[in-house]
């Protein structure tokens, strides 16, 4: 049993962890959508994005945990969280210095009114919702089953780490990205480290959608057997340290000058 609660512990901490760099990015994208509004509008444009922020991650969250035992929907979130990891990354290796996702949220927004801005946030807000929640779900659906009850069809154990994963994004984008957002600042190369892993957990969602009983492909036991286990957190874990001792981006430096 103690293996157990410490298996929920690591898994709930890389979750907090990811949050934090999902979270940097979400109020970086909040700023500079807001970046042209007057100080006052901006100040109530980013209040807003906060605001729904925490209203769309609780309705994503109990939305997912009704149906995350849906195949369907694991093989639709699978395939989701690679296609957004893979995409970011293919980008950040193989993108030109001028394109970059922020400056051209910047240009778009420009000009605009204040309810305008606020509508663009919203819908940035409903895309990050969306990417936390399902990766918390993955990562989530990965662990042993808990002594606790079922709550709407997910395991009870299960369901609470997926709600402190959410409610931690939450904490980080109101209380703690300004602090992701400077470290960063000092290692550009986490971003991509992000969504590297946000990748690697949509192959873990993948190989448990091709582990359900429905399916069959793989053995129903196999996602949380000791070798995957270790296969996957072994991967995690370099995928991290790659990302933290990584040499800065040369055109991530050249912005800054």
């Amino acid at each position: 049993m103690e293996s157990l609660w410490l298996e929920y512990a690591w898994t709930l901490l890389i979750l907090i962890g990811l949050e934090g760099l999902l979270s940097a990015d979400n109020a970086l994208v909040l700023a500079v959508i807001a970046k042209h509004l007057p100080e006052d509008q901006k100040k109530r444009a980013i209040n807003y994005g906060i605001i729904m922020a925490f209203a769309f991650r609780f309705a994503a969250l109990f939305a997912i945990s009704f149906i995350a035992n849906v195949w369907q929907i694991q093989a639709i979130g699978a395939a989701y969280l690679l296609y957004l990891g893979l995409k970011h990354v293919i980008k950040a290796r193989f993108g030109k210095e001028n394109e970059n996702i922020r400056e051209e949220i910047k240009e778009d927004a420009a000009g605009k009114g204040f309810w305008p801005t606020v509508g663009k946030i919203a819908l940035a807000d409903l895309a990050f919702a969306i990417d936390s929640i399902l990766a918390a779900v993955a990562l989530a659906l990965g662990l042993p089953d808990s002594p606790l009850e079922d709550f709407g069809g997910m395991d009870g154990g299960q369901f609470i780490v997926v709600v402190i994963g959410g409610i931690a994004g939450l904490i980080l984008i109101k209380y703690a990205a300004t602090w992701f957002v400077k470290l960063l600042d000092q290692r550009p190369a986490l971003e991509t480290t992000a969504y590297a892993i946000v990748a690697w957990v949509g192959v873990k969602l993948a190989v448990i959608t091709l582990a359900h009983e429905d399916i069959g492909v793989l053995d129903h036991h196999f996602p949380h057997s000791t070798a995957w286990t270790l296969v996957f957190y072994g991967v995690l874990v370099a995928i991290a340290l790659i990302g933290w001792f990584a040499p800065a981006n040369k055109s991530l430096e050249k912005e800054k000058l």
